[in-house]
């Protein structure tokens, strides 16, 4: 419920524009972090699949993707940590569609989700730079992502706010 200025509760706000408006913003910014989650998803694919076949990801841009990616770093309990990724982009994927088609839980559990997310994208952030003491640029690619990832879901947070839902 969405109280109006005189405090009387209705199921919705009197300028049905302006629930428009926002409505359409907010489905704008799951599509786009749906998009995002999609080449976060193919960057980490790739790099699952050189993983498994035991191939050798060529850097491209800056050297260090293989000191990155063959570091003690690039795994947990046996799996590749860009399987987990992979995971982790197709489950905000999912999420962000669904919260796009008006689910809110989904549109929070994306929350939960992007935020643990940047979380582990700034520890390896950090290892690359003061442990392993070399960058990937594919791993660069996806912590972008996160990055903008968070900038959406911080946004959808912010208008949620302002307009008692969320």
């Amino acid at each position: 419920m969405i109280k109006n200025q005189k405090g009387s509760n209705h199921a919705l706000p009197t300028d049905g524009n302006n629930l428009s408006a926002l409505a359409r913003r907010r489905t704008v910014l799951h599509a786009a972090a749906a998009l995002l989650s999609l080449l976060g998803l193919a960057d980490a694919i790739y790099l699952t699949i050189e993983h498994v076949t035991g191939q050798s990801v060529r850097c491209t841009i800056i050297a260090g993707c293989s000191e990155v990616l063959s570091s003690s770093y690039a795994t947990i309990g046996g799996f590749p940590l860009a399987m987990i990724g992979a995971l982790a982009y197709f489950c905000v994927f999912s999420l962000a569609t669904l919260a796009a088609f008006g689910y809110r839980s989904a549109s929070l559990l994306m929350r939960l989700l992007v935020a643990l997310m940047f979380a582990v994208t700034l520890w390896l952030l950090y290892l690359q730079a003061f442990v392993i003491g070399h960058f990937c640029q594919f791993c660069l690619f996806s912590a972008a992502i996160t990055v903008l990832l968070t900038a959406i879901v911080v946004l959808l947070w912010r208008m949620g706010r302002r307009s008692n839902q969320f």
